[in-house]
């Protein structure tokens, strides 16, 4: 934060944003809101909320087991190839 320097909040799609009034070449910033429209935000693809209940319905859907089965074993091979 830069001292004394006027904020502006702004709210959009569920997230709260702030960013200084008379600092244009500053971007916004997250600073809350919804958790789901800040996971997307800050450019996840879901909360870890709807990763959660990924999990469980996958527990009752063979074929979203399946897919989550293969999602995990193609992260586990190319994790450490960054």
């Amino acid at each position: 934060m830069i001292p004394n320097e006027p904020l502006i909040y702004e709210r959009a799609n569920g997230v709260v944003y702030a960013r200084y009034r008379d600092k244009p070449e500053i971007k916004r910033w997250v600073i809350g809101g919804d958790p789901g429209a800040v996971a997307r935000a800050q450019g996840d693809l879901i909360s870890y909320a709807e990763w959660q209940e990924l999990c469980e319905l996958s527990q009752e859907y063979p074929t979203l087991r399946k897919l989550l089965d293969t999602l995990v074993t193609t992260y586990y091979t190319i994790k450490d190839h960054k």
